[in-house]
């Protein structure tokens, strides 16, 4: 299928603003928490301000993939994006934590459509390897959104904790090249490289894709905590250190498709979580604040290949008039992953102190991995 540059560039661009989108606002939550002091639980709700909108996800997407499929993806991304802004920039007025919580959960419908429309895209503009090659660009380009979404707000929020909120105006940006060059490509047009279509074992897609973001998105969540209230860092300096674990994370995206030739999506899933067991291991063990742009990078190197890798997976069994639908549960079970991370990890880190939760939470990832190599053994879901 014949695509323009700039409708893939388009493409590229609806991509950076879906992920790593909520690690915006991820290094001003320390000064949240200090001008909401007085709140009870004021710890955990600035940890929900990234991880809310995923909430929302998690429950809507696949009412939303329905909303997608009856009014078109290029309408659809419209009014996502349109969203995006209105609500990401909610936080430059509003005043309680709880209508900021608010206002994050319905941001969260935004990137859910926006995550549907991208996936499915890719599904319908590209075959084979062209899809491997397009998919780690993909991955790179949310990679690169994540970088200029945690520099961006790590320098605003040493101005003021509400400044990172503008960040979300680039919605608007994306808006215009969405209505001049984004192509819609109509169902008789596409067709499939076999004949796998939808089956009952795609739920192991989902459960894994669940189990890789309840993971990595310790990074955005745990470790500024662990770089500004246990090495004393500024909000430029840890913006600046999870920008460098998403460059990495962008060069793991990139490294999928050439992986892919020599290796079965379930073992490229069991290497990105060897190498982010071996991230949060070297992570535990820093003594030195500059230490962590050696070691953050490991993981987003691991989180990188893993994207890509979990997101050709779903699109190479799903039959291209199933995309709309498994990209929402896809994108459902991605972000109630992202929700669950800092619910699932916090009683672990007030446990153990969030330096030595790293270690922990290496040695827990290393028992899950060998359990799933066990049970992979048992059961090849996928040739």
């Amino acid at each position: 299928m014949n695509i323009s540059k700039l409708t893939k560039i388009t493409l590229l661009l609806l991509s950076m603003l879906t992920m790593m989108s909520n690690v915006a606002i991820v290094t001003m939550l320390p000064h949240l928490n200090e001008h909401f002091e007085g709140v009870d639980n004021i710890e955990l709700y600035s940890r929900l301000m990234i991880t809310l909108p995923s909430l929302s996800i998690a429950f809507l997407s696949p009412f939303l993939g329905h909303l997608v499929y009856k009014i078109g993806k290029k309408r659809s991304a419209v009014i996502a994006l349109v969203l995006f802004s209105l609500f990401g920039t909610a936080g430059l007025y509003l005043q309680s934590i709880y209508e900021l919580l608010f206002s994050r959960f319905l941001f969260g419908i935004a990137i859910a459509m926006l995550m549907i429309i991208s996936t499915s895209l890719i599904g319908d503009y590209f075959k084979n390897e062209d899809r491997h090659k397009f998919m780690g660009l993909q991955s790179a380009f949310i990679s690169i959104g994540g970088i200029m979404f945690i520099v961006g707000g790590g320098v605003l929020s040493d101005i003021g904790w509400r400044y990172p909120f503008w960040i979300y105006i680039l919605g608007l940006v994306v808006l215009v090249f969405v209505l001049k060059y984004l192509v819609e490509v109509k169902t008789s047009e596409i067709t499939d490289e076999d004949d796998t279509y939808l089956n009952h074992n795609l739920w192991y897609i989902y459960l894994l894709a669940f189990i890789l973001m309840l993971i990595f998105y310790i990074l955005p969540t745990q470790i500024p905590f662990l770089i500004v209230n246990v090495f004393g860092a500024s909000g430029t300096l840890t913006g600046a250190i999870i920008a460098t674990a998403f460059v990495f994370n962008a060069i793991g995206a990139i490294s999928f498709s050439k992986l892919k030739k020599r290796f079965e999506f379930s073992s490229i899933y069991m290497i990105g979580m060897a190498i982010i067991a071996f991230g949060f291991m070297a992570i535990g063990n820093v003594n030195n604040v500059y230490l962590f742009f050696i070691t953050s990078p490991i993981m987003g190197f691991g989180g990188g290949l893993l994207m890509a890798n979990m997101t050709s997976w779903m699109l190479h069994v799903a039959h291209h008039t199933k995309r709309i639908k498994v990209s929402a549960y896809l994108t459902s079970a991605y972000f109630f992953g992202q929700f669950c991370s800092p619910i699932a990890t916090m009683p672990l880190v007030k446990y153990a102190g969030v330096k030595d939760f790293f270690e922990l939470s290496s040695i827990l990832l290393v028992l899950i991995l060998s359990v799933f190599l066990v049970f992979n053994r048992i059961r090849k879901i996928y040739k």
